[in-house]
């Protein structure tokens, strides 16, 4: 079978949103950032979505628009941080594409997700963002529930302390490698 696709994973902030169109401009792939698709798709906000419905109908909403999106063409999804969560989810993706782990260690996850009141599992009961400890401690706890998830990924790449042009490069050269072994399909320049 020809893996089509590459899917970012990593937690929120890991850097998907902004890693995933450069990769894609580069790979002549369409980009799709999965939760803003589903925002555009559904006339509300993740949060919202939170809200209304509840993080269980959230991930079943995720796992509804991959299936259909990945009939279409080559495309570089930046996934939500929980998505890889979904059961049986993480084969679904590594048999129609390459999935790709964008670690980030929590001590930078921190600065760059401090103040955003708009991440439903980093607020408080009432829509508050969390201050520095409490987001630490919050950030290493589920970062921790979702490292075995992370880790099944196909390649691994360490975004910690790493400019985004040099994710990208490392982004890059990893598929490369996947896509020679794996003899996975990519455009004609």
């Amino acid at each position: 079978m020809i893996r089509k696709h590459i899917f970012l994973t990593g937690f929120m902030g890991s850097g998907k949103s902004t890693v995933g169109p450069l990769v894609a401009k580069a790979l002549g792939f369409l980009f799709i950032d999965l939760d803003e698709e589903i925002e555009r798709r559904e006339g509300h906000s993740i949060e919202e979505i939170f809200q209304l419905s509840g993080e269980q109908h959230f991930r079943s909403i995720e796992r509804t628009y991959l299936q259909r999106m990945i009939e279409d063409e080559e495309t570089v999804f930046a996934l939500g941080g929980g998505t890889v969560t979904i059961e049986g989810l993480i084969s679904d993706l590594k048999s129609s594409g390459i999935l790709v782990y964008l670690k980030t260690d929590v001590d930078e996850l921190v600065p760059r997700l401090q103040g955003h009141s708009h991440r439903p599992l980093l607020q408080r009961t009432k829509g508050e963002a969390l201050g520095e400890a409490e987001l630490h401690r919050k950030i290493g706890l589920l970062l921790n529930q979702r490292e075995e998830f992370y880790r099944q990924a196909d390649v691994i790449v360490d975004t910690t302390g790493k400019p985004v042009e040099i994710v990208v490069e490392t982004v890059l050269n990893a598929l490369a490698e996947n896509i020679h072994r794996d003899k996975f399909r990519h455009p004609e320049k």
